[in-house]
C-alpha cells in the first residue's frame, strides 16, 4: 500500500504494473482506470491500432465483452422497479411463445444468475435469425432443474435483455439508450457506434496478434455488444458504489443487482454481479475467475432469502470478446474500484492478478 498515495504515485504504481503484462502478451493498447474515494486516475499506454501508430487517449473505444451483461442486468432490475415485469416471472410469461416449453418452468432471475439449467454458452452457429432463435428455445431441454446448478451463458442474459426490451416496448438498444446510458451521462457508451466515432473505435487483436472486431448475431447486444471508453466504464463503478447523485430509482436499480441468490463456490452470484466477501485472496479471486466456473456446470445452492447488498463485498466481471479484453472490480466499502481494457484477447488470469496487484498498492 502506498504510504502517502498522489497522483502521480498512483500512476506511477498502474504503470509500473500494466508495463510487463503489455511487453509478456504483445498487448498493443490498454486503458486502466482507477477510482479512489472522490478521485479518478486513468491511464492509457500503446496504440489503439498497430496499423495508425496513433496513441489511445480518453476517446478510445473498446469492445467490454461480457462486462455488456451487468448493464443487461441493470436494465432488467430497473424494469422490475417500474413494473414492467418481475424477476419472479416464469419466462413464458413474459414471452408467450415459449408457453408449453421447459421455459414454463425457468424464471427470469434464473436468466440473469446462469442457474436456467444449462443454456449454452453461445447461440448455436446455425441459429442466426430471431425465428431460428426462438425455435431452438423451443425445443431446448435443460440438463438440470432450474435453479440448481449456475451454468454461464450469453443465451441466457441475451433471452432475458430480449424480454426486457420488449416488455419495455423498445427495441433493446433504444432501451439502454434512454434508461441508463443518458440517465447515468454516460456519453461515449455505445452498442451501435455512431459513424462519427468509429476513428476511436480500437481495432482489435486475437491471441495470435490477427486483427478482428466484434461480428453482430442473435443476442450480441443484449450478451457482450457495448463499446466504450476507460472513463465511461469507471463511472459506471462510481455510480454501482452509489458515489454520485443519481434518481433513486435508477440508483435502487443499481445496487439491486448486488443482491446474492446462489453460492456457487467461491463466488456468490448476484444479478450477473460475482461477489466475494472482501478481504479477499488473490488465490480465491483467481479461482472464482477459472475456466471451470466460466465453462463447467456448477452446483448453486439458493441463498433463502436472498442476500441483501452490503458493501463488504469485491464485486467483479470479466468481459472478452475475441479481440478485447476487460476485467472490471469494485469495493462499496472502500470506494474503490479498477477497469482494465486491452484490444487484444489475453489470459483471464492474468487480467485478474493485474488488477489485484494495483488495488492492493492503492487501498
Amino acid at each position: 500500500m502506498i504510504a502517502a498515495a498522489t497522483p502521480v504515485s498512483i500512476v506511477q504504481v498502474i504503470s509500473q504494473t500494466v508495463r510487463p503484462l503489455m511487453q509478456r502478451y504483445d498487448i498493443p493498447g490498454m486503458a486502466v482506470g482507477v477510482v479512489i474515494g472522490e478521485q479518478s486516475y486513468i491511464v492509457d499506454r500503446g496504440v489503439p491500432s498497430k496499423a495508425t501508430k496513433q496513441t489511445v487517449d480518453p476517446a478510445t473505444l473498446f469492445e467490454i465483452g461480457s462486462v455488456t451483461k451487468t448493464f443487461t442486468a441493470t436494465l432488467a432490475s430497473y424494469a422490475q422497479l417500474t413494473g414492467k415485469l418481475s424477476l419472479s416471472d416464469m419466462v413464458s410469461t413474459d414471452l408467450p411463445v415459449l408457453r408449453g416449453s421447459a421455459f414454463d418452468r425457468v424464471r427470469l432471475l434464473n436468466l440473469g444468475t446462469h442457474t436456467a439449467g444449462g443454456l449454452p454458452l453461445q447461440v448455436p452457429d446455425n441459429v442466426i435469425s430471431d425465428a431460428q432463435l426462438i425455435s431452438y428455445l423451443q425445443h431446448w431441454k435443460p440438463s438440470y432443474p432450474p435453479g440448481t446448478h449456475r451454468v454461464y451463458s450469453n443465451v441466457s442474459i441475451g433471452l432475458l435483455g430480449m424480454i426486457v426490451a420488449a416488455r419495455m416496448h423498445e427495441d433493446f438498444a433504444t432501451a439502454m439508450q434512454r434508461a441508463l446510458f443518458t440517465p447515468l451521462g454516460l456519453r461515449h457508451t455505445y452498442i451501435n457506434v455512431p459513424e462519427a466515432e468509429m476513428g476511436n473505435y480500437a481495432q482489435g487483436y486475437t491471441s495470435k496478434d490477427l486483427p478482428v472486431r466484434m461480428a453482430p448475431g442473435e443476442l450480441w447486444a443484449e450478451a457482450y455488444g457495448i463499446r466504450t471508453t476507460a472513463g465511461d466504464l469507471l463511472q459506471w463503478l462510481k455510480d454501482n458504489m452509489a458515489m454520485v447523485p443519481l434518481d433513486a430509482t435508477l440508483q435502487r436499480a443499481l445496487i439491486d443487482t448486488h443482491t446474492g441468490y446462489y453460492d456457487v463456490e467461491p463466488i456468490t452470484q448476484d444479478l450477473i454481479w460475482e461477489q466475494y466477501a472482501y478481504p479477499v485472496s488473490l488465490a480465491r479471486l483467481e479461482d472464482g475467475n477459472s475456466a471451470r466456473i466460466l465453462f463447467d456446470a456448477n452446483p448453486a445452492i439458493a441463498l433463502n432469502p436472498p442476500q441483501p447488498p452490503h458493501d463488504a463485498v469485491l464485486l467483479n466481471k470479466t468481459g472478452s470478446t475475441n479481440g478485447f479484453s476487460t476485467y472490471v472490480a469494485f469495493i462499496p466499502a472502500k470506494k474503490i474500484g479498477i477497469v482494465l481494457l486491452a484490444n487484444k484477447n489475453y489470459p483471464i488470469p492474468a487480467r485478474v492478478a493485474t488488477a489485484y496487484a494495483i488495488l492492493s498498492k492503492l487501498r
